[in-house]
């Protein structure tokens, strides 16, 4: 994993040779990622596949306003050793990749890169959240990973520092974005509001496992599961209705056997595409 993770890290400017993780949906392959850009032309983004069960895809009608690549941590909870683990909800720190989309003209990754670039996140960034204990924030590598219990990588009740933007190697920086979180409802919120005037407020309504090939992440648990979540109807959505979760890396738990009861966080890194209306 250490050699893949350190080929990411150095194959943004270029073209990779080797096959993506994840590839295109097979119905889409045509639009999806074009191994060139002729001028005036703009590639079209499609949802990644598993390569097994997908998602369904978004309604006719709506547009994809941006992509973006979150990190930070899931939050889970166990009443006891014996009981199952809840999920208790997830922070993170949310950076603009639109413009990284495979074929897009000057700044589009490789397709390897683009769909390894959650597992590239993960393994060479700090978690961007204040962090009760600090030295849980290094993810370590992968052949010595910074795999501290659970319990140490929970966030402060001011979870989110300064807004700042995502350096990885050569290319531009990813542009802050905005700030996942749940509410006291336990609702998952994004909030793109002060960088794009967007914000989501909504519940999941599907999830299909991430690909055996997903990377494991940093305590080796397992990558989380790839959602769709849709607007609640709650109003407080704007410019946007649906959100996806796809490419995961990280993110599982531990069984309550091996985390013991109490409360608990996992890092991850997944991508966000955000859909809504064109108007």
């Amino acid at each position: 994993m250490l050699s893949k993770t350190l080929f990411l890290l150095t194959s943004f400017a270029g073209a990779a040779t080797a096959a993506p993780p994840c590839r295109p949906r097979s119905s889409e392959v045509s639009s999806a990622v074009p191994t060139s850009t002729v001028a005036g032309s703009a590639p079209t983004p499609t949802l990644p596949s598993t390569g097994a069960t997908d998602l369904a895809g978004p309604p006719a009608g709506l547009v994809l306003k941006k992509i973006a690549v979150g990190h930070g941590i899931q939050n889970y909870t166990c009443a006891n050793s014996s009981a199952s683990t809840t999920a208790t909800g997830a922070l993170a720190v949310l950076y603009d990749i639109t413009t990284l989309y495979p074929g897009t003209a000057a700044t589009g990754l490789s397709e390897f890169a683009w769909a390894g670039l959650p597992s590239t996140v993960l393994w060479s960034q700090d978690l961007p959240l204040n962090l009760n204990n600090s030295t849980a924030a290094a993810p370590g590598t992968p052949d010595s990973p910074n795999d501290l219990p659970e319990t140490a990588y929970g966030a402060t009740s001011d979870p989110f520092p300064s807004p700042a933007d995502l350096v990885l190697g050569e290319i531009a920086p990813a542009a802050f974005l905005g700030h996942h979180f749940f509410d006291t409802a336990g609702t998952p919120n994004f909030d793109l509001a002060s960088t794009s005037g967007l914000y989501f407020i909504g519940a999941k309504t599907g999830s299909v496992s991430a690909p055996p090939t997903a990377d494991a992440g940093v305590l080796g648990t397992g990558a989380v599961a790839w959602l769709q979540l849709t607007d609640n109807g709650s109003g407080r959505s704007q410019g946007l209705s649906y959100v996806y979760r796809v490419l995961t890396a990280g993110g599982n738990p531990h069984t309550c056997a091996d985390a013991g009861a109490g409360a608990g966080s996992v890092p991850y890194a997944a991508m966000y595409w955000f859909y809504g209306s064109s108007s």
